[in-house]
């Protein structure tokens, strides 16, 4: 019994269970995977802190244009200050309308009931052309965020079953049962199922929380398309 338990301490002086060693210590496509695992990991973390400062950002930016555009000033005046270039997904359904207000104004495309609906129908119309741009730009890698939260878990699944697979045939080459010679191979099979979680984890949670904001703020856009459109309306039964 002493002998035995002599064995098993000496085997675990020998192997070095700590994260670096496991990881030189494993098996080539154990490797690739752990280092697959890691890449989308951080990769993961950049498109989450990315979105989250971006929507941090524009919503700040989508408050002082609804504040600017609510005070009563002049909708000309607004559009002249913004430009052909808007800071932000609002001011760019904004823009798009006024330019096709202008455009049609200066053809004299507002004189008739049938061309003054016309035009209001092709004001609404990019005003949903250009929100949903914008909105495709902002869910722009979201994709991969799905993706990774829904894939990484079996990638590191395949890489413990691989390391599973290695620690049998050390096993069976060895003929030696004792943990010592079982304890590597099972915990570099468990290092990769724990990346797997790590990418996993993360990714699912920032989806789901910024798919929400993401629809809170579509749903914002298309609340102004409408209230904007509503204001064009009432402008062009004053002008009829």
């Amino acid at each position: 019994m002493d002998r035995a338990v002599d064995a098993v301490n000496l085997g675990g002086a020998a192997h070095d269970l700590s994260i670096w060693n496991l990881f030189l210590q494993a098996d080539i496509i154990v490797k690739v995977v752990m280092l697959a695992l890691l890449f989308l990991s951080f990769w993961c973390w950049a498109v989450i802190f990315d979105k989250w400062s971006r929507l941090r950002r524009l919503n700040a930016r989508a408050k002082e244009f609804e504040e600017s555009f609510w005070s009563g000033g002049s909708l000309d005046d607004l559009y002249d200050r913004i430009g052909n270039r808007p800071a932000d997904p609002m001011a760019a359904v904004f823009a798009a309308a006024m330019r096709e207000w202008r455009r049609s104004a200066a053809r004299g495309l507002v004189a008739t009931q049938v061309l003054r609906g016309n035009l209001q129908e092709r004001i609404e119309r990019v005003m949903t052309v250009a929100a949903g741009r914008e909105m495709e730009r902002l869910e722009k890698y979201m994709s991969f965020l799905a993706s990774v939260g829904s894939t990484a878990p079996f990638i590191g699944l395949f890489g413990t079953v691989w390391g599973i697979m290695n620690s049998f045939q050390s096993i069976a080459a060895s003929k030696n049962t004792s943990l010592a010679v079982v304890a590597p191979g099972i915990a570099e099979a468990l290092f990769a199922t724990a990346l797997g979680l790590v990418a996993a984890i993360p990714a699912v949670i920032a989806y789901n929380k910024l798919s929400t904001e993401l629809g809170r703020y579509a749903g914002r856009l298309e609340a102004f398309a409408g209230e904007f459109a509503a204001i064009l309306s009432r402008q062009l039964d004053e002008k009829a």
